[in-house]
């Protein structure tokens, strides 16, 4: 099949690139379920990589897209956004990478020269403007259906058995760490423990609450005992989680968050949380307000949680100024993942950070919406797409 022109292919004088075959989950619309599709992929230009997938982590902000809760600007849109996976093609003129080389992928691309970059907040790199389109900078794209554009999520696609991806979204890794578990670093790990270890600066000896204990809060209750806080209280309607977030740091768990909210006063002589990371699934405008009743003077409130856009978050003007509150927005837990995915994994080489005991299940390509109606279920922690 030949190639479909489209914006910065390449003209007649230049190599033509001629794209192969990948499987791949897609949306076609919004609302709409995840399909599986045959996708045509061009091979890897300078400063890209052909990538074989490993695994995929099922993230909630994939399912947004599915609910209609996130608007996409392009369709059909590829997703996916959390994974692992081989060197398979290097585009020309790209140092620094082989075939062979193992990789994670971060869902926010790092180009190390705006200005967000270089003052050390990778995490609101200006190429983030592109991720919900799924083009490359000069718009153009890499994957096709039928011969119709594509637009890659992220800029990445990990619901692809094969994907095209810009080396600024790839952070090499050694050999031998299970790419299957490792795939969670690429989003969850690093915006639910930054979360509390960045944005909500915790400190020895404080007491966090972290609201929603998913496949983000969960990381967040690893973050704020790392941290050193003498607390960890995780609130979630559900109990497994609940029982598995006092597996790696919970200190309590409640169902409630006024019940949280209580204990947190019974133990600070009726001062509250010191700081409180809400990272529901779908974030309502009641959670911040409960979140931000619960924490005291001159405490903080994380915002992980995505709502949809309609979402407005309102809070009590004279508590926010009289009591010196501060209400915190956290992207990818403001992370430079450059950085820190390297560091998250060697705690987790060290046992410091536990990931194998979170993945719940794994599934097929194929069994992705079933996935993601565990995922409703809630009986998910995380669940995995392994790729044969």
């Amino acid at each position: 099949m030949a190639n479909v022109e489209r914006p910065g292919a390449p003209g007649p004088d230049e190599e033509a690139h001629v794209p192969v075959k990948t499987r791949g989950a897609v949306l076609m619309s919004s609302p709409g379920e995840w399909e599986i599709v045959e996708l045509d992929i061009d091979e890897p230009r300078h400063g890209e990589l052909l990538v074989k997938l490993a695994a995929s982590g099922l993230c909630h902000s994939d399912d947004h897209h599915a609910k209609g809760d996130t608007v996409v600007d392009k369709f059909p849109f590829a997703g996916g956004h959390e994974g692992a996976g081989v060197v398979v093609g290097v585009g020309p003129n790209t140092p620094g990478w082989s075939e062979g080389d193992h990789l994670v992928m971060s869902f926010i691309p790092g180009c190390g020269r705006c200005r967000w970059c270089a003052s050390g907040q990778q995490n609101l790199c200006d190429m983030g403007q592109w991720l919900l389109v799924g083009c490359r900078p000069d718009g153009s794209f890499r994957l096709s259906l039928d011969g119709r554009d594509v637009g890659q999520m992220c800029g990445i696609s990990t619901f692809c058995e094969y994907t095209l991806i810009d080396v600024t979204s790839a952070v090499k890794v050694e050999d031998d760490l299970p790419l299957e578990t490792i795939c969670l670093t690429g989003c969850g790990v690093g915006t639910g423990w930054g979360s509390a270890v960045n944005s909500a600066e915790v400190r020895p000896g404080q007491t966090v609450l972290v609201m929603g204990i998913g496949g983000i809060g969960i990381h967040a209750v690893q973050g704020a005992r790392h941290a050193g806080a003498t607390r960890v209280l995780a609130v979630d309607p559900i109990q497994m989680k609940r029982e598995v977030a006092e597996q790696v740091g919970a200190t309590h768990s409640f169902a409630d968050i006024g019940e949280a909210a209580d204990f947190a006063r019974s133990v600070t002589n009726g001062q509250g949380a010191d700081s409180a990371i809400v990272a529901t699934g779908v974030l309502q405008a009641d959670h911040v307000r409960q979140a931000f009743a619960a924490i005291r003077k001159a405490g903080t409130v994380v915002v992980t949680g995505i709502g949809n856009p309609e979402t407005e978050v309102q809070v009590n003007a004279r508590e926010l100024t009289l009591f010196q509150k501060r209400l915190q927005g956290a992207l990818f837990g403001a992370s430079s993942p450059s950085r820190d995915i390297p560091w998250m994994l060697d705690m987790y080489r060290s046992g410091d950070l536990r990931l194998d005991e979170l993945i719940t299940k794994t599934y097929t390509l194929d069994q992705i919406n079933e996935g993601y109606a565990d995922l409703h279920a809630g009986v998910n922690m995380r669940g995995v797409i392994v790729y044969p």
